[in-house]
């Protein structure tokens, strides 16, 4: 049986005398992107929080079958100072790459989400969708085989937001990590993943489970065709059952 890159046992949360999440149990394989809906304050992204080590379980554990893990949250938390160019080499020094590899890894981690031409640009003069581009080739240049992205594009205009989809979705087809990833949006979730996760409103447990057949790579004109229709119907009714 192989084993899941990573794994949820049973793990909770408390915050004092509140609750935030009773027992989860969840796992993730390689090539399963799952996605994460619940009502607000349930837990979602307390739960992407513990994965990142953010913060500690008050019960269970996480287990993870690879130290590889790129974090992609709503704010792209740019350093200011430093050029896309050098916002997307940081995670590589970090990991002890040397000057001149984590620059060749950079530049073509830009590359993947399209900013080759505004490597020298400063975050200031970056749109809110092309900072979470760059906050993504951050990420990609440390090739991690587990992806946790938290509400990534919350933040984002309905256009952006569908661009940054399909960026996502064409990194996915080529790399096939192993992701969760925390939204609002019934139809995102849907979109995107392989399996989409119901949480209850809290504690946060969850409560339904959907695969989602649709094959890549996929267009955004899938959103509109019965079939899509039909199970992020079930997917916002389960939702709504659990709020």
């Amino acid at each position: 049986m192989v084993r899941p890159l990573v794994q949820f046992e049973r793990v909770e949360r408390t915050f004092g005398s509140v609750r935030a999440l009773a027992p989860c149990d969840l796992s993730v394989q390689r090539g399963e992107l799952v996605s994460i809906v619940g009502p607000s304050g349930c837990g979602k992204s307390t739960l992407l929080r513990l994965a990142s080590n953010l913060d500690k379980p008050t019960g269970g554990r996480i287990r993870f079958a690879t130290d590889s893990v790129g974090y992609v949250f709503q704010d792209p938390t740019l350093m200011p100072w430093r050029t896309v160019r050098g916002n997307a080499e940081l995670l590589g020094r970090l990991a002890g790459m040397s000057r001149r590899e984590a620059r060749a890894a950079a530049e073509a981690a830009l590359a993947t989400v399209g900013l080759a031409d505004f490597a020298d640009h400063l975050p200031r003069q970056l749109s809110g969708g092309m900072r979470m581009r760059v906050s993504l080739a951050r990420s990609l240049v440390i090739n991690p085989e587990v992806f946790l992205f938290d509400e990534p594009f919350g933040a984002l205009d309905e256009i952006t937001r569908g661009r940054l989809n399909l960026v996502l979705l064409d990194l996915f087809a080529q790399r096939r990590f192993a992701g969760l990833f925390v939204t609002h949006s019934v139809e995102e979730a849907v979109f995107l993943s392989t399996r989409v996760v119901v949480m209850s409103a809290r504690p946060g447990r969850i409560v339904a489970e959907f695969e989602v057949p649709f094959d890549l790579p996929r267009r955004l004109d899938l959103r509109y065709t019965p079939e899509f229709a039909q199970l992020a119907g079930k997917v916002a009714t389960a939702l709504e059952e659990a709020s």
